[in-house]
């Protein structure tokens, strides 16, 4: 029997032609116990057992559960959609009041496609041809699979469109060129070679170069038609400009796929959210990874919103603890509200233990997703999805990653979701107002850091959401570890976005790890400084361009001019560790390089053990610049020292960054800003209590609201061990 439809859903109704309005907390449920992206048979005689079960998930506190539709179920044969799933669940949320996610899984393809298309299978670097088991289903290169995919976008988002309690798509969950499928039996497989691609590629070529001598040149090859340029496949003592041009066409070809589904899905249901969102964002990642890895500033470009999974506990340990949980969240920040975008989502955010077969994670607690899902809502998360409401029913995942027991028993942190959830909602407009502060510190991430020497320079496989344990994240890591203590708000910033108008706010801009810089970013930093910024750049910046050419001087540019030093000598210091003397007696231990610097009116302000200049400070314009000669930052994640920690606070005062909030007690203190207001976010990640004090430098007087208890709350408080305390602090 259908129930009334209660006044939660009519206003949620009422905002659906804003979808801006709604910031969804949801929890993935897609009918009964199947795994995404797998369905039950017989939906409709189902319904009322799936009921019970959304009636459940309201009553925890959620307004949102996201389910989803794989393409094999749900266009059994060419042009004929079934999508009975979808609409008994959307059926469901209209009668119980609840809005719906629909997540798109188009790895599961159907085998008519293969059959169709046969010449549509995704081809490995040697060749080899690999076909799908379920997954990873077809190339979308082929314009008979891409038309079929972007038809099946459109024939969905209509028929979603039709339901009121449709909110919006993730279009593409954790995008590679193929997912959920490793060829173990291709030794160093890469993605993909088929006839397809690779004619793409050289549209894309076209396009990039203009003409084919041009191609030649950057290439130093002899094509003489453009039908017989291929993608690099081999490590040579030459150029090793094809491999990074092949790498640069994957992320660019991944968004062109994106913002193509993206448009089919707005042809169907132009007011819907359409979101995506990373496996493991760059900061994590690596270009060379071979399933085909994805840029996330591009892709954030081509959405509504772009963000990421999020599984601290997962089945093996990469660093996360609340410095690496937060430089996530930071780094996800930074390109879901970069170029004006309006910020981020956490497309899954995990809801219970985690495991890989026998490899199973630690306990995950309510005081884990209670930290978790605040952490993220402090950066200004625009949507949050815990995964999963039921433990995977199958699989090597089975029995992890739910909010509750695989027989329905509830649990303590189920519970706990939904008063995250039941808040988000009561504060939803403030939330949504709500902005993270104008950061005056900046990180450059760099793709191009990998890709020194070409297919060289591999790094290291580091965990199950494809993360990498090399210097290029340590480098960005160990910049974030030494500020993150402050309380100072950071951003990540794209090398290959830079220019000075976005580099304007920043007091302090931090190079990690910059042996190859995009070509065009030597002028931009140049403007930077000359216009009053300051800029840290460590060891051999710009030896290499993304052409996969030398400088003739480094650090290369033209760079040399605003640091006032070169590169003198360079060796790779014994056992891959050395120690710079600062001045004033800093003993900062350093990775990799020993660069010895020749200052070109520059002043030595650090010195190698053996007396050799490590480090020059200079001024250049209206800023000031200073260059390193190995990699501290490096050094500084893996083996963080206090001396260390204090050269790299120094940077600040030497910027003049001073951040507004003063936080004491041990505590991580973050903002967002609304209009006259500030919601403040302070977490205690340790199990003993800790005393705290708040304080504004820009601002005496303050009206504090506790947000998560009500009434009028103390600047000074006793926060409890693993907690959370949200306060509004609104001027008087």
């Amino acid at each position: 029997m259908k129930q009334k439809i209660p006044l939660l859903f009519l206003l949620a109704a009422a905002a659906a032609a804003q979808p801006d309005a709604v910031l969804p907390v949801s929890v993935w449920y897609g009918g009964g116990k199947a795994r995404a992206p797998m369905l039950e048979p017989d939906p409709r005689q189902k319904k009322e057992a799936w009921r019970e079960d959304l009636r459940r998930i309201r009553s925890l506190g959620f307004r949102t559960f996201r389910c989803w539709v794989d393409w094999a179920s749900a266009e059994p044969e060419p042009g004929r959609y079934d999508f009975s799933t979808l609409d008994v669940l959307l059926e469901l949320a209209e009668e119980e009041g609840l809005r719906v996610f629909v997540q798109v899984y188009m790895d599961s393809a159907p085998e008519w496609v293969g059959k169709q298309f046969p010449d549509s299978l995704f081809v490995s670097s040697n060749g080899q041809a690999i076909q799908p088991e379920s997954s990873p289903g077809y190339c979308r290169d082929h314009p008979g699979v891409r038309r079929a995919d972007t038809a099946f976008y459109r024939a969905l988002a209509r028929r979603a469109a039709r339901s009121r309690a449709f909110l919006g798509f993730d279009l593409w969950s954790e995008p590679h060129v193929i997912n959920w499928a490793n060829p173990t039996y291709i030794p160093n497989p890469e993605f993909c070679f088929c006839p397809h691609t690779r004619r793409r590629f050289r549209a894309w070529l076209q396009k990039r170069y203009g003409t084919l001598e041009a191609l030649n040149r950057a290439w130093y090859r002899r094509y003489r038609s453009w039908d017989e340029v291929e993608p690099s496949r081999l490590s040579t003592i030459l150029s090793y400009a094809d491999y990074i041009d092949w790498k640069m066409f994957i992320a660019d070809k991944l968004g062109e796929d994106l913002r193509e589904r993206y448009e089919a899905a707005k042809d169907g249901a132009p007011q819907a959210v359409a979101t995506s969102h990373a496996a493991g964002v760059g900061l994590f990642a690596s270009p060379h990874w071979w399933e085909g890895q994805s840029d996330d500033w591009i892709m954030a470009r081509q959405v509504d919103y772009y963000g990421t999974s999020f599984y601290p506990k997962h089945s093996a340990f990469v660093d996360r603890d609340p410095m690496w949980r937060a430089a996530l969240l930071d780094f996800t920040r930074s390109f879901g509200f970069a170029e004006g975008r309006r910020g981020f989502v956490i497309g899954e955010l995990q809801a219970g233990f985690g495991t890989i077969a026998l490899n199973v994670s630690p306990e995950v607690t309510p005081e884990d997703l209670r930290i978790w899902a605040w952490s993220a809502l402090a950066r200004g998360a625009r949507g949050i999805h815990f995964y999963a409401f039921y433990p995977m029913s199958t699989g090597y995942e089975s029995g992890g990653f739910g909010l509750v027991h695989l027989d329905g028993t509830l649990t303590e942190r189920a519970r706990e979701a939904g008063r995250f959830a039941q808040a988000v909602a009561k504060h939803e407009r403030l939330f949504l107002e709500a902005r993270p502060p104008r950061a005056e510190v900046a990180i450059v991430y760099n793709p191009l850091a990998h890709f020194v020497g070409g297919r060289q320079r591999q790094t290291a496989y580091g965990g199950p959401q494809g993360e990498v344990a090399g210097i290029e994240r340590d480098s960005l890591l160990g910049v974030y570890k030494a500020f993150w203590p402050e309380n100072v708000p950071v951003d990540f910033v794209h090398a290959g976005a830079l220019s000075e108008e976005s580099l304007a706010q920043y007091r302090l801009v931090y190079l990690p790890y910059p042996p190859m810089l995009p070509s065009d970013a030597g002028a931009v930093l140049r403007g930077y400084v000359r216009a009053g910024g300051h800029l840290v750049a460590e060891a051999r910046a710009g030896w290499n361009t993304e052409k996969g050419r030398a400088s003739e001087i480094i650090p290369g540019m033209g760079l040399h001019e605003v640091f006032g030093a070169r590169e003198s000598a360079v060796e790779t210091a014994a056992g891959g560790r050395t120690v710079i003397l600062f001045d004033g007696g800093l003993r900062v231990p350093a990775r990799w390089f020993r660069e010895v610097l020749e200052p070109l009116g520059g002043r030595v302000v650090a010195r190698f053990e053996d007396g050799a200049p490590a480090a020059v400070e200079s001024r250049y314009g209206k800023g000031r610049a200073l260059l390193v000669g190995s990699y501290p930052a490096a050094a500084y994640h893996s083996a963080p020292a206090e001396d260390a920690r204090r050269w790299f606070v120094s940077l600040l005062e030497w910027a003049g960054v001073q951040p507004p909030l003063e936080a004491e007690g041990g505590v991580e203190a973050r903002w967002l800003e609304a209009g006259a207001s500030r919601i403040v976010f302070v977490f205690n990640h340790d199990r003993e209590p800790k005393s705290v004090r708040l304080r504004w430098r820009d601002h005496p007087r303050w009206a504090i609201e506790d947000l998560l208890e009500g009434g009028a709350a103390p600047a000074g408080f006793s926060l409890a061990g693993r907690s959370v305390r949200v306060l509004r602090f609104t001027r008087q």
